[in-house]
Parts: structure tokens; C-alpha cells; sequence
């Protein structure tokens, strides 16, 4: 069995895989529609489709990896990925290209077991700090994805871009068979201790910290653009330089992280990331109560916001992989999966709540109250761990 531990750079590759198989095509579904000659809400089902099924894959392939090793699990992911985006670049028919982009969704398992794999490698700091690099990298990717997919649909047509993703995929798995040795011991009974790392209090609390973190985030992308143009009068370009600013945020805040991990202790990080943006989200909330009339406080709130989860994300990803070391692709299986689901139901929650009449102060305060849910996780995770390294000092001799 090949043992050589992955580069760094392939654990990115392997996270940006993902992220740019659900945002890269989105430029090109106008012209999808067009071609496929269905209706905008048909269309709309190769996003919804692919998160369900990710979302399903994500409590299943950690719990495989675990069981049967990172390697061949990835592996076989990148195999079935490539013949998912060929087959969608083939199809001549939405049945048959919904089916095959629903299949792409194994490209969720790339980012799941890259932390896994981080976890198989290093301990406790060293995780938290390359797991910030890992995200602050990856924190680019939301931003470029897009844009490509507009430029190879505008040149070559829509199904360049998954001519695109059938070559990521092939070229990562042939990468992959090179510079991807196996970092986890597998063992056939591990898949069913996954009962004893849910009833870990601990791993809960850091799964709270990152869902709610990345549900404030999800809030803010679904309800921003409607304030942006209905409340501030703003154009779509500069709508979507604005929505990068948090994305930015993010970056800066997990480039600190990784530096910062070394020399202070990764709950501090959290508790910071936590709470910093509520008191700048809980100025901005003041400001538009009191009449306030500009843009720029609901913006530069979700910067910080940004930066905190950036600060904590990371950090509390470490933790909850730390929980069972030994079963580390099944907690970031299982943190993925509720990041993802709380994620689409906060996003639900933000347009039922807005509807017609969105407000930034509106906005802000759901933000702020998932905000706050997230500061008491973290808070619950601090006194737990704690708590846990107390018994743990009384019982050493």
C-alpha cells in the first residue's frame, strides 16, 4: 500500500474540486435552458439535485474511509467524477445530464476527506494551522469559479465547462495515483463506532460553531443581493464586488489563523472569530435603527464576520476531528453534511422572513441571532474541553 503522505497542494485541489463543481457552471445555465428547452425551475434542479445528493454523500463517504482507507476511497470518487462530467457534456437530454450532474456530486467527498487526511497527518495546532491554509486558499476559489465558467461558456459554449471538469477530474486522478499515499490505518469495525463519536457533547459543539458560522454566511449571500438593489439602489457589478468582500474577510481571517495557531490556543481563536462579528454586525444593526442611510456599514460588518469565521472555522474543524481521531472522515463527513443542510435552511429562512419588504437592519439581526447560536456553541465547546482536560489532569499521576 503506498504510504507517501499527500502535498498540501493536493489537499486544496482536491477541496477546490468541489466548490468549483457547484459554482463554475452557474453562468452557463441561461444557455442550458436554452439548449435543453425546460423551464428556469427544471433547470434549477441540477443545484438543488447535486446538493441533496451531496449532502447524503457526506454523512456516507467518511464512514467509508474510514472503514476502508482514504486512498482507494478517493480514487474511486475522482473515477466516478470523470465519467459523471463526460457524460454530462454528452447528454442530449435533461434527464440524462440531471442524472450525471447528480452524479458529479461525489466531487463533495474531495474536501471531506482532505481534512480527514490532514487529521491522519497531524495533531491538535498543526492540524488547525494547515487546515487554515487549506481554507484561506480555498477561500479564492468562490470568487474565480464563476467568472471562469462565464469566460469558457461566452468563447466555447456551455459544454466547455464540462469538458473542463472531465479534464480537472481525470488530471487529479492521475495526480492523485502519484502523490496520494494512504494516511489512515483502516479497520473493518470502525465504521460502526460512528454511534460513539455522535454522542460526543464536544463534537457537537464544534459542529454548531462551523454550521452556524457557515449558515450566517449563506444568510448573508441570499439576502444581500435584494437589499443591495432594492434598499441601496446598486447594479449587479457592484453587487457582486460587494458580495466578495466577506469572501475576502474570510481569507485574511484564515491567513491570520494559520499564522496565528502556533503561538495561541485555537479555542482563543474561536471565541475570537465568535465574537467580534457580532458586536460589528450588532453596530450596524444601530446605525440603520437610528436612520442610518449608506451601504457601507452592512458591508463592512460582514467583512468582520468574514474575518471571524475565518478566525474560528478552521479551528473548530480541527476540534471536531479531534473528538475520535480514529474516526476522523466520519466527523468531517458528518459536520460537512449538517454545514450544508443548515446552510439551504437558513438560506430558506432568510427570503420567507425578507420576503418583499428586505431591510439591512432585517438581514443583520438574523445574521446576529445565528451569530449568537454560534458564540454559544463555542462558549459550550470551551467549558467541555476544559472540563475534559481537568479530569484528564486529575487522573495523571
Amino acid at each position: 500500500m503506498t504510504r507517501t503522505q499527500p502535498h498540501l497542494a493536493t489537499l486544496v485541489l482536491l477541496t477546490a474540486l468541489s466548490v468549483l463543481t457547484l459554482n463554475m457552471f452557474l453562468p452557463a445555465l441561461p444557455a442550458m435552458r436554452e439548449a435543453f428547452d425546460v423551464s428556469e425551475a427544471v433547470m434549477g434542479r441540477s443545484i438543488s439535485l447535486y446538493m441533496l445528493a451531496a449532502a447524503v454523500l457526506q454523512l456516507l463517504l467518511g464512514s467509508l474511509s474510514d472503514r476502508l482507507g482514504r486512498r482507494p476511497v478517493i480514487l474511486g470518487l475522482l473515477v466516478l467524477y470523470a465519467m459523471a462530467s463526460v457524460l454530462c457534456l454528452m447528454a442530449e437530454n435533461i434527464t440524462l445530464f440531471l442524472l450525471a450532474r447528480t452524479g458529479q456530486a461525489v466531487a463533495v467527498g474531495g474536501g471531506i476527506l482532505a481534512s480527514a487526511v490532514v487529521r491522519d497527518m497531524y495533531d491538535g495546532r498543526q492540524a488547525a494551522a494547515k487546515l487554515s491554509l487549506i481554507a484561506s486558499a480555498m477561500a479564492i476559489a468562490p470568487m474565480l469559479a464563476p467568472m471562469l465558467g462565464g469566460l469558457l461558456e461566452t468563447a466555447f459554449g456551455w459544454r466547455s465547462v464540462f469538458v473542463t471538469y472531465a479534464v480537472l477530474g481525470g488530471g487529479l486522478l492521475l495526480w492523485c495515483l502519484r502523490d496520494l499515499g494512504e494516511t489512515h490505518t483502516p479497520g473493518p469495525g470502525r465504521s460502526m463506532r460512528v454511534g460513539a463519536l455522535l454522542r460526543e457533547r464536544l463534537f457537537w459543539a464544534y459542529v454548531g460553531i462551523q454550521a452556524l458560522g457557515v449558515g450566517a454566511f449563506y444568510m448573508f449571500l441570499t439576502g444581500a443581493p435584494f437589499v443591495a438593489a432594492d434598499v441601496f439602489g446598486l447594479e449587479p457589478a457592484q453587487i457582486g464586488i460587494a458580495l466578495g468582500s466577506t469572501t475576502a474577510g474570510f481569507m485574511l481571517g484564515a491567513g491570520l489563523s494559520a499564522r496565528l495557531v502556533q503561538r495561541i490556543e485555537p479555542m482563543r481563536l474561536i471565541l475570537l472569530g465568535r465574537i467580534l462579528p457580532i458586536f460589528a454586525v450588532g453596530a450596524a444593526i444601530i446605525y440603520y435603527m437610528n436612520g442610518g442611510a449608506t451601504v457601507a456599514p452592512l458591508f463592512l460588518s460582514t467583512v468582520v464576520a468574514g474575518i471571524g469565521n475565518g478566525l474560528s472555522l478552521a479551528n473548530a474543524n480541527a476540534g471536531a476531528l479531534s473528538v475520535r481521531p480514529d474516526l476522523a472522515g466520519s466527523a468531517s463527513g458528518v459536520s460537512g453534511a449538517i454545514a450544508l443542510g443548515l446552510g439551504a435552511a437558513l438560506s430558506w429562512l432568510t427570503t420567507a422572513v425578507l420576503g418583499d419588504g428586505a431591510t439591512p437592519q432585517g438581514l443583520l439581526l438574523l445574521i446576529l441571532a445565528a451569530l449568537s447560536l454560534a458564540l454559544a456553541a463555542a462558549l459550550a465547546a470551551a467549558a467541555w474541553e476544559q472540563g475534559e482536560t481537568g479530569v484528564s489532569n486529575q487522573k495523571t499521576p
